[in-house]
């Protein structure tokens, strides 16, 4: 996993203005349909690109989870928390398949730009159902491999929606839905049990 792994020391990267262009946040997370009060863990949350926008999104009744292995990126989320009013996110220094959250406490789960780093995905997907809901959902966020890599990762380390499609439901979830956003992703979505999940395509 470390050797596929976006270093820290490039985390400026990550916040560049010009890729708000090509990975909308707003249309990362009006696809998860997270709603005000709701519970969200942003495994693999790097600087805060999506933390920021889900804490906002779930409002003060809410929580984020922003969870990362890497401290440096961690300690970037912080200054940005330090500079501002926002209170509900909880900084988590952990792995994706060891994250150290309590069981069935979150609603939704977000894997984004993460999933082709991990060597056991099947760990991972196991470690996301323990901690959801009921009728909490997965979101896996990853590069296509099908985009000639302006952006991102090498095309030889990039897997396509279809085979995290087949890893969900090797792991047993089920309702599994597909789509791509923005210009160089995809975004797979799943539930752990055999129930209706909003914000799935049908």
């Amino acid at each position: 996993m470390p050797e596929k792994r976006f270093n820290a020391f490039l985390a400026h990267r990550l916040d560049v203005p010009e890729r708000i262009t090509w990975l909308p946040p707003a249309e990362v997370l009006s696809a998860l349909h997270v709603q005000p009060g709701e519970t969200v863990a942003d495994v693999g949350a790097g600087t805060g690109y999506f933390s920021l926008p889900l804490a906002q999104a779930v409002g003060a009744r809410g929580q984020v989870f922003a969870v990362d292995a890497q401290s440096g990126m961690l300690a970037r989320l912080q200054e940005k928390l330090d500079s501002s009013r926002i209170s509900n996110i909880e900084l988590v220094h952990a792995e994706a398949d060891a994250t150290c959250l309590s069981s069935a406490t979150c609603d939704v789960v977000l894997l984004a730009n993460v999933w082709h780093e991990f060597d056991d995905r099947t760990a991972v997907l196991l470690e996301a159902k323990r901690i959801l809901k009921k009728l909490g959902c997965i979101a896996i966020l990853d590069w296509r491999p099908d985009v000639e890599p302006e952006h991102g990762p090498p095309l030889e380390h990039r897997l396509s929606a279809s085979s995290a499609e087949a890893e969900l439901l090797a792991a047993g979830f089920h309702r599994i839905s597909q789509r791509n956003l923005g210009k160089y992703s995809w975004l797979v979505q799943a539930i752990a049990r055999d129930e209706a999940c909003k914000g799935l395509a049908e």
